[in-house]
C-alpha cells in the first residue's frame, strides 16, 4: 500500500498497523511532554509562592492559548481543538501549582 504523506512530503510503504505503532510512539511521546510540562509547573509554582504571586495568570494563560491557535493554523490542524488541548494543559498545571502551595490533592 502507497500512502502520500503530504506533511512528511514524500511518498512511502507503511501499512496500518505501522502506521499505528508510529501513532502509539507519538502519543508516548506526548505523555512525557506533558508530564515535563508538570514538573515545569512546579518550578513555577516554588517561585510564585516565594514572589507571593497568584497561581493563575490570567495574561500568560491568553498568551499561551493565543500561541497555540497561531500555530494550529499554521500547522494547519483545527485551532478550535487544540486550544482546547491547551486549556486543559493550563489547568492541569494549575492544579500543579496548587498542590505545590498546600491547596491541592494532586500525587
Amino acid at each position: 500500500m502507497v500512502t502520500f504523506m503530504p506533511v512528511l512530503g514524500y511518498v512511502y510503504d507503511m501499512s496500518l498497523e505501522q502506521i499505528r505503532a508510529e501513532i502509539s510512539d507519538v502519543d508516548r511521546k506526548i505523555i512525557g511532554l506533558i508530564a515535563h510540562r508538570q514538573q515545569l509547573a512546579g518550578k513555577i509554582a516554588k517561585i510564585k509562592i516565594a514572589k507571593g504571586l497568584p497561581v493563575h495568570d490570567e495574561g500568560r494563560a491568553a498568551s499561551v492559548l493565543q500561541a497555540a491557535f497561531d500555530k494550529a493554523v499554521e500547522s494547519r490542524i483545527d485551532p478550535v481543538a487544540v486550544q482546547n488541548i491547551f486549556g486543559i494543559l493550563i489547568a492541569m498545571s494549575e492544579d500543579r501549582q496548587h498542590e505545590f502551595s498546600g491547596d491541592g490533592n494532586l500525587p
